[in-house]
Protein backbone atom coordinates (compact mmCIF):
# COMPACT_ATOMS: atom_id res chain seq x y z
CA UNK A 1 0.00 0.00 0.00
CA UNK A 2 1.21 3.57 -0.97
CA UNK A 3 2.03 6.15 1.73
CA UNK A 4 0.97 9.54 1.98
CA UNK A 5 4.68 10.41 1.02
CA UNK A 6 4.72 8.31 -2.12
CA UNK A 7 1.17 9.42 -3.05
CA UNK A 8 2.23 13.02 -2.92
CA UNK A 9 5.71 12.55 -4.91
CA UNK A 10 3.97 10.65 -7.53
CA UNK A 11 1.72 13.32 -8.37
CA UNK A 12 5.50 16.18 -8.25
CA UNK A 13 6.90 13.76 -10.38
CA UNK A 14 3.89 12.89 -12.51
CA UNK A 15 4.67 8.93 -12.41
CA UNK A 16 3.65 5.77 -10.91
CA UNK A 17 3.74 5.40 -7.03
CA UNK A 18 5.25 1.90 -7.98
CA UNK A 19 8.37 3.60 -9.21
CA UNK A 20 9.08 5.60 -5.85
CA UNK A 21 11.56 3.62 -3.96
CA UNK A 22 13.49 5.51 -1.96
CA UNK A 23 11.23 6.74 0.70
CA UNK A 24 14.46 7.77 2.91
CA UNK A 25 15.34 10.34 0.42
CA UNK A 26 11.75 11.15 -0.24
CA UNK A 27 11.05 12.21 3.55
CA UNK A 28 14.15 14.30 3.89
CA UNK A 29 13.29 16.47 1.07
CA UNK A 30 9.82 16.17 2.18
CA UNK A 31 10.82 17.80 5.45
CA UNK A 32 12.13 21.06 3.63
CA UNK A 33 9.29 21.48 0.86
CA UNK A 34 7.64 24.30 1.21
CA UNK A 35 10.50 26.39 3.16
CA UNK A 36 10.96 29.57 1.44
CA UNK A 37 14.15 31.17 0.17
CA UNK A 38 16.37 32.56 1.52
CA UNK A 39 20.11 33.73 0.30
CA UNK A 40 22.42 32.85 2.68
CA UNK A 41 19.54 30.65 4.46
CA UNK A 42 20.06 27.48 6.05
CA UNK A 43 17.18 27.13 8.28
CA UNK A 44 13.32 26.13 7.78
CA UNK A 45 12.71 30.22 8.31
CA UNK A 46 14.46 30.49 4.92
CA UNK A 47 17.05 28.17 3.10
CA UNK A 48 19.00 28.62 -0.38
CA UNK A 49 19.59 25.66 -3.11
CA UNK A 50 23.00 24.53 -1.90
CA UNK A 51 21.81 24.76 1.80
CA UNK A 52 19.04 22.68 0.98
CA UNK A 53 21.17 20.04 -0.71
CA UNK A 54 23.44 20.16 2.06
CA UNK A 55 20.91 19.44 4.71
CA UNK A 56 19.37 16.73 2.62
CA UNK A 57 23.16 15.13 1.91
CA UNK A 58 23.51 15.10 5.42
CA UNK A 59 20.21 13.60 6.97
CA UNK A 60 19.61 10.98 3.95
CA UNK A 61 23.17 9.71 3.33
CA UNK A 62 24.87 10.95 6.51
CA UNK A 63 27.49 13.18 4.02
CA UNK A 64 29.37 15.99 4.51
CA UNK A 65 29.11 18.39 1.19
CA UNK A 66 30.41 22.20 0.81
CA UNK A 67 27.98 25.35 1.31
CA UNK A 68 27.95 26.56 -2.17
CA UNK A 69 26.60 25.20 -5.13
CA UNK A 70 29.92 26.04 -7.03
CA UNK A 71 31.81 24.11 -4.47
CA UNK A 72 29.85 21.12 -4.37
CA UNK A 73 30.08 21.48 -8.33
CA UNK A 74 33.94 20.80 -7.96
CA UNK A 75 32.73 18.07 -4.90
CA UNK A 76 31.23 16.03 -7.46
CA UNK A 77 31.84 13.34 -10.24
CA UNK A 78 30.79 14.78 -13.52
CA UNK A 79 28.54 12.36 -15.22
CA UNK A 80 26.57 12.48 -18.30
CA UNK A 81 22.83 13.39 -18.64
CA UNK A 82 21.46 10.03 -19.18
CA UNK A 83 23.29 8.39 -16.39
CA UNK A 84 20.95 10.45 -13.83
CA UNK A 85 19.85 8.83 -10.73
CA UNK A 86 17.56 9.95 -7.92
CA UNK A 87 20.27 11.66 -5.18
CA UNK A 88 22.44 12.85 -8.47
CA UNK A 89 23.04 16.14 -8.09
CA UNK A 90 21.98 18.78 -11.08
CA UNK A 91 23.87 22.32 -11.56
CA UNK A 92 22.76 25.48 -13.51
CA UNK A 93 23.77 28.63 -14.49
CA UNK A 94 21.70 31.45 -13.10
CA UNK A 95 23.82 33.69 -11.95
CA UNK A 96 26.93 33.52 -13.75
CA UNK A 97 28.91 30.12 -13.50
CA UNK A 98 27.35 27.37 -11.48
CA UNK A 99 25.16 29.39 -9.13
CA UNK A 100 22.41 26.56 -8.66
CA UNK A 101 21.96 23.07 -7.51
CA UNK A 102 19.19 21.02 -6.76
CA UNK A 103 18.40 17.47 -5.68
CA UNK A 104 17.50 14.80 -8.87
CA UNK A 105 14.39 13.10 -8.25
CA UNK A 106 13.26 11.02 -11.44
CA UNK A 107 11.02 11.75 -14.31
CA UNK A 108 13.22 14.48 -15.82
CA UNK A 109 12.02 16.45 -11.96
CA UNK A 110 14.03 17.66 -9.54
CA UNK A 111 13.79 19.49 -5.84
CA UNK A 112 15.38 22.41 -5.42
CA UNK A 113 15.10 25.58 -3.24
CA UNK A 114 13.79 28.20 -5.97
CA UNK A 115 14.25 31.85 -5.15
CA UNK A 116 10.62 32.61 -6.42
CA UNK A 117 9.00 29.34 -5.05
CA UNK A 118 11.04 28.17 -2.06
CA UNK A 119 11.79 24.34 -1.50
CA UNK A 120 9.82 22.80 -4.31
CA UNK A 121 9.88 20.61 -7.25
CA UNK A 122 10.64 21.47 -11.00
CA UNK A 123 11.37 20.25 -14.60
CA UNK A 124 14.71 19.65 -15.95
CA UNK A 125 13.07 20.36 -19.33
CA UNK A 126 11.10 23.72 -18.01
CA UNK A 127 12.61 26.09 -21.25
CA UNK A 128 13.93 27.86 -17.77
CA UNK A 129 16.19 25.08 -16.23
CA UNK A 130 16.90 23.63 -19.82
CA UNK A 131 18.62 27.09 -20.95
CA UNK A 132 20.48 27.24 -17.63
CA UNK A 133 21.61 23.74 -17.20
CA UNK A 134 25.29 23.27 -16.62
CA UNK A 135 25.22 19.20 -16.05
CA UNK A 136 24.98 16.34 -13.07
CA UNK A 137 27.02 15.77 -10.59
CA UNK A 138 27.34 12.36 -8.35
CA UNK A 139 28.61 12.63 -4.96
CA UNK A 140 30.76 9.32 -4.36
CA UNK A 141 30.90 8.14 -0.83
CA UNK A 142 34.20 8.68 0.68
CA UNK A 143 36.36 5.38 0.53
CA UNK A 144 35.76 3.26 3.99
CA UNK A 145 32.13 4.18 4.13
CA UNK A 146 29.09 2.06 3.38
Amino acid sequence: KASALQLKYAVLLDTEVETLENDPLLSHVDEWYGTRYRLGGTTKKGIDCSAFVQAVYLSAFALNLPRTAREQYKASRIISSTELKEGDLVFFNTRGGVSHVGIYLQNNKFIHASSARGVTVSDLFDPYYLKRFLGVGRIEKPMGTR
